[in-house]
């Protein structure tokens, strides 16, 4: 059975029926999905979840279970970075889900309520890993999709989201310029849902997974610090969504991690805001960064991102391309643990935040490897030999 009372605005807290398709609030701000958790306290407990597969769904009672679309999204491992981080550190590695990204977590719940409420097309904005998730889920779901994509987005991105159905288009433009093509195709009758971030409620459920998971495999407790690459920040208001609820049902304490909101130095809107002691961040102009997932110049849920950051005492923080790319190299040669540009930026501000006192070495810190490195162009490192030479073996 659902736990889902109703959908609410989360600036102004208006009440919205959630059986119905939702998109923005009147007030142009997110919904957020409320559930009845006195119910869920009585109905779920840590018994059960012991029992049930160790995949996203398993917290069922607290996620708005739809048609469900699947791809088989496993529980993602945390692994530790002891040499290129510390003994500390942790990663919880999305590029194990389908599609090789956290992306699979919101869209697949996305798209398994958008089923669920008739919905038979679905456009949005990306970057690369989240049209390649869509392409994938309503590819499964048999959906029609289109995603627009900046016309320097990464080949393998293109080429997955068309591989897997979706029609493509590059765009001259940013990702919001992107979401504006997506704004007024859903506007002027084009016969799509829009899909864009937090632009409708169920991506947030997907990502809050991400929070339902680590308190578990961390024992129902929860790290001191969470870095997280934030563009959009589904996933960082997602995860500050479910410590709530966990909390509301006796599952965990009041204690809370500080959470960071990683950025780039050449797209760092957030960053900006929270240390001008704003609630909402202005667009970044000429938005630049190797790591394209977080190049998003203006989000629409920057007040829920920042208050999340505030509450739980983080702070947000922007690292160069040149610190996020050594992160990526230290990781993978000193660890064997290749993470993904956004990933890189997450090690690059530990390491960083560690240098300037603002978390201590024995703060138990967990960093969001956001996709496979697989995804990524890697250098030429190779070494080559003259088969037609005589090989000195003592030299190799």
């Amino acid at each position: 059975m659902s736990f889902v009372t109703h959908l609410e605005c989360s600036m102004t807290g208006e009440r919205y029926e959630a059986g119905r398709l939702q998109g923005l609030s009147r007030a142009g701000r997110p919904l957020l999905v409320r559930y009845d958790l006195e119910g869920v306290r009585a109905a779920m407990t840590k018994e059960a979840l012991s029992a049930r597969p160790l995949d996203m769904w398993r917290c069922r009672e607290l996620l708005p279970m739809g048609d469900v679309v699947s791809l088989g999204e496993i529980a993602t491992p945390l692994v530790s970075l002891e040499r290129s981080g510390g003994a500390n550190v942790l990663v919880k590695d999305e590029g194990r889900l389908p599609t090789g990204s956290f992306k699979a977590r919101g869209i697949a719940m996305a798209v398994s309520m958008a089923k669920a409420l008739g919905v038979t097309r679905i456009a949005m904005p990306t970057n690369g890993n989240a049209g390649a998730a869509l392409a994938a889920y309503a590819s499964r779901a048999g959906i029609e999709a289109i995603v627009f994509c900046p016309d320097d987005t990464p080949e393998i991105n293109v080429r997955e989201i068309a591989a897997q159905g979706a029609r493509v288009y590059r765009v001259n433009g940013l990702i919001d310029d992107c979401g504006k093509i997506v704004g007024e195709g859903a506007a002027q009758g084009a016969g799509w849902f829009d899909m864009s971030t937090l632009k409708e409620p169920y991506r947030i459920e997907g990502k809050k997974t991400m929070g339902l998971e680590l308190a578990e495999q961390l024992g129902w407790s929860l790290p001191e610090v969470i870095f997280y690459p934030t563009g959009g920040g589904t996933g960082l208001i997602g995860m500050w969504k479910a410590f709530a609820e966990l909390e509301a049902i006796g599952f965990i304490g009041p204690e809370r991690p500080r959470m960071v909101a990683v950025q780039a130095e050449g797209c760092a809107p957030m960053v900006k805001a929270w240390q001008a002691g704003e609630r909402h961040a202005e667009r970044w102009e000429d938005a630049h960064t190797v790591a394209a997932g977080i190049r998003v110049p203006k989000a629409v849920g920057d007040f829920l991102i920042l208050d999340a950051v505030r509450e739980s005492g983080g702070f947000a923080m922007a690292v160069s391309d040149e610190e996020l790319t050594q992160a990526v190299h230290d990781a993978a040669t000193q660890d064997g643990f290749l993470l993904c540009p956004e990933g890189g930026a997450t090690l690059a501000a530990y390491r960083k935040a560690l240098a300037q006192g603002l978390v201590g070495p024995d703060d138990r810190a967990v960093l969001f490897n956001c996709a496979t490195g697989l995804k990524y162009p890697l250098p030429d490192l190779s070494r080559t030999l003259d088969r037609h030479q005589p090989i000195a073996y003592e030299t190799l």
